[in-house]
């Protein structure tokens, strides 16, 4: 199993309906992808995040398709933008000591697939974790 955490704050001054809005398009975008053991989204406490997310699949196959998922995709494309501070991480109990540059090359592949979300990523205020642009390769 693979659980892909992600962690956020909000750009200051977007409107709490924005956001709303928003967290509601990613647990839409979550019921849209059959493949995902659990998905969970919410308030993030004991940080200096804002909100955080964490979807958990079978496998390393799985999660290159939800990492492609066009709802994911468009997650990307409409949440990042609303997003200051960025941070992901993945958690397995796979015991390939290969894992996390297997998961590096996914996302090098999804970034250069997707020059838009590159781009938004890139925008971010800060960004990093197992799939930030610059790192392991990516």
């Amino acid at each position: 199993m693979i659980h892909h955490g992600i962690r956020f704050c909000v750009k200051p001054g977007v409107p709490q309906e924005d956001v709303e809005a928003v967290l509601k398009i990613m647990r839409d975008a979550a019921d849209s992808v059959p493949l995902l053991k659990s998905f969970v989204l919410g308030r993030d406490f004991g940080g200096e995040y804002d909100y955080g997310a964490v979807s958990v699949v079978e496998d390393l196959a799985a999660y290159e398709t939800l990492m492609n998922h066009p709802s994911h995709l468009e997650v990307d494309r409409v949440g990042l933008p609303l997003v200051d501070k960025f941070v992901s991480f993945d958690i397995s109990d796979d015991p390939d000591p290969e894992l996390g540059a297997k998961i590096a090359e996914i996302h090098r592949r999804r970034y250069a697939g997707n020059p838009e979300v590159s781009d938004l990523v890139s925008d971010l205020g800060e960004y990093s974790g197992s799939a930030a642009p610059g790192k392991h390769g990516i």
